[in-house]
């Protein structure tokens, strides 16, 4: 059944603040549905969800000039903000101390509001429906 995933930005413009996400390559090279079994992946959301951290699947940051299928991408609900004990709790889980991943194939984003607000116009009604006419 087909659902509906938010992009990142939008998201953060939602929030109004800067949003933390994850990506995960092995997937992106893959076929795209291989991410349900992705170890990384499934010990990530365990983690997440043992520690009561809400997360939720999310798509990139838009692109008016990509299309790219859902490969798995995880937005997590901590601030950014280096002094909260959830994120530094994440971090440490997420990172060495060197700031290396502890995950080979994991990637650990923070999308700005600044960047997240570049896409604002595609909050306006219809835009993507004007955008696909054009496609």
């Amino acid at each position: 059944m087909p659902k509906l995933i938010e992009h990142v930005d939008a998201i953060a413009r939602k929030l109004k603040r800067d949003v933390l996400y994850l990506e995960f390559p092995k997937a992106q090279r893959l076929r795209r549905a291989d991410y349900r079994n992705l170890n990384s992946r499934q010990r990530i959301m365990q983690w997440l969800d043992s520690e009561g951290i809400g997360w939720r699947e999310c798509a990139q940051v838009a692109s008016e000039t990509v299309m790219r299928s859902y490969a798995g991408e995880i937005f997590i609900d901590v601030p950014f903000d280096e002094t909260d004990s959830q994120y530094r709790k994440l971090q440490a889980f997420l990172e060495h101390a060197d700031g290396t991943s502890r995950f080979d194939d994991v990637r650990f984003f923070v999308v700005s509001l600044a960047l997240a607000m570049k896409n604002a116009h595609h909050d306006e009604p219809g835009f993507w429906d004007r955008w696909a006419d054009h496609f």
